[in-house]
């Protein structure tokens, strides 16, 4: 008998390539990583404004709203289900957070509160009509961003006259309430919004509830196959529901960033970029059809965008030219994602 130790097929230098390729290729957020790496990559070599501290701070700020509502809006299609009320949930939250505070003089902090409540039963509202009737949550919401739509108009002129509010400044609590939403953090010449530090502990707790928890199990299940995920035993309506009350929490930190920030609010404010948030998650890795997907991924695909954006305004280009990098970039993030989507369920088997 031959004493000699043999070595393992599996660790050798050979093997050990292909293994790490493979472990890449499952994560779905990593053609965004890449993506954001190139586009990072080539504005900061055409354009010294990219790279300097105010060039830094401009694009982080672009891409912190946006990011973290891409954030939500991956866990929801993570689930196999969309929102098309997201972008005007920001409005209608920020609407009932100034008039509460403008109109009827109540604590900024008491009016945060109940543009919360606000928005938490929409979107619980959502998720029921979306389980209860089995309806597409495309047609559920996109009845929802008309209605929202219609009454921000509607209320924001019949009490203000016109459709814009503003002078929370000078609401009670607006100071404390400021400095949770809208304070600037100094680094060197760089001036940091506060909402991109909301954007990092979204994405922090997002990747952490996705990855760590029994409910992230239940999230990929309900978007993989809603009839398997019942026969097991996952609670697929409160999971839904609660992802769609995600989506309106992220609107609702929004709205508030955006308020407390710039002390005014449209009521026409967010109509359009929920398709951008949609966007962002597909190019961060989601699939269209649920089950498969990346938070950190959608935060990536947000940064994208907010570097992209930047970038072309930096290097002082025609900005109808971001609509171009958008449709391109779908368009590949939808070829990269099955592509590594279907390598992924390869190699699981």
């Amino acid at each position: 008998m031959n004493d000699t130790a043999t070595v393992s097929e599996s660790t050798t230098p050979a093997a050990i390539g292909p293994s790490l390729v493979n472990r890449l290729i499952v994560r779905p957020e990593i053609g965004a990583g890449l993506g954001a790496l190139v586009v990072f990559a080539f504005f900061a070599v055409i354009t010294d404004r990219f790279l300097s501290p105010l060039g830094v701070a401009t694009w982080l700020d672009d891409a912190s709203t946006l990011g973290i509502m891409a954030v939500a809006v991956a866990l929801l299609m993570i689930g196999g289900e969309f929102d098309l009320s997201a972008g005007v949930m920001t409005a209608s939250t920020a609407l009932v957070t100034a008039m509460l505070s403008v109109h009827a003089g109540w604590n900024v902090w008491f009016a945060l509160g109940a543009s919360l409540l606000f928005a938490l039963a929409v979107g619980a509202l959502n998720g029921w009509v979306v389980m209860r009737t089995g309806l597409p949550s495309f047609i559920v919401t996109l009845g929802t961003f008309l209605a929202l739509q219609g009454l921000n108009l509607g209320v924001t002129r019949l009490v203000t006259g016109t459709v814009q509010v503003s002078g929370i400044r000078s609401a009670p609590g607006y100071a404390s309430a400021g400095w949770v939403f809208a304070a600037t953090t100094n680094l060197g010449d760089a001036r940091i919004q506060a909402s991109v530090l909301w954007w990092i502990a979204v994405t922090a707790v997002a990747t952490l509830v996705l990855v760590r928890t029994r409910f992230g199990n239940w999230i990929y299940a309900v978007g993989g196959s809603l009839p398997s995920a019942r026969a097991v035993g996952v609670p697929a309506a409160r999971t839904k529901i609660l992802l769609f009350m995600g989506t309106a929490f992220a609107g609702w930190i929004v709205g508030s960033c955006n308020l407390l920030r710039f002390a005014s609010v449209q009521a026409n404010q967010g109509v359009g970029l929920e398709f951008q948030y949609i966007i962002a998650a597909v190019v961060g890795g989601c699939l269209l059809t649920g089950g498969f997907g990346s938070v950190l991924g959608a935060a990536i695909g947000a940064l994208i965008f907010g570097m992209a954006r930047q970038g072309i305004v930096f290097a002082r280009w025609d900005s109808d030219w971001f609509m171009l990098f958008l449709g391109v970039l779908l368009l590949a993030a939808v070829l990269v994602n099955n592509a590594f989507a279907k390598r992924a369920e390869r190699l699981r088997r």
